[in-house]
């Protein structure tokens, strides 16, 4: 199969997967629930700054902790499933699950570059 530029240099978002299915590049980095349970957290440390400044900022802080370890964690997660996809296959036979795998890679990439 021959590399198509065209194709390859198509933007991040706009990249059909052949198969119909998303890729990990197009979830929500973090699952709705544990985005709301941050954004709550968030928004009580607004509500009780005027009474309490220090421990809005502690829980403030809190929320960002935890919201960084479960992106990291989310992270790790995409990253293992990607290579288990790719890791083991033969380039020659494989070459659109390769440039599959590699379009993902640069459309979370990019996301994290946009964050």
């Amino acid at each position: 199969m021959m590399y198509d530029q065209t194709r390859a240099q198509q933007p991040a978002g706009r990249t059909p997967d052949p198969a119909g299915r998303r890729g990990p590049g197009q979830e929500p980095l973090l699952p709705s629930n544990e985005q709301d349970e941050i954004i709550q957290r968030l928004r009580h440390a607004l509500n009780t700054f005027a009474d309490t400044p220090l421990e809005a900022l502690e829980e403030a802080e809190s929320a960002y902790d935890g919201a960084t370890a479960q992106l990291v964690n989310a992270l790790a997660e995409r990253r293992r499933l990607l290579r288990a996809g790719w890791q083991d296959q033969d380039p020659g036979t494989q070459s659109d699950e390769l440039r599959h795998a590699l379009r993902q890679y640069r459309e979370i990439t990019q996301r994290l570059l946009h964050i």
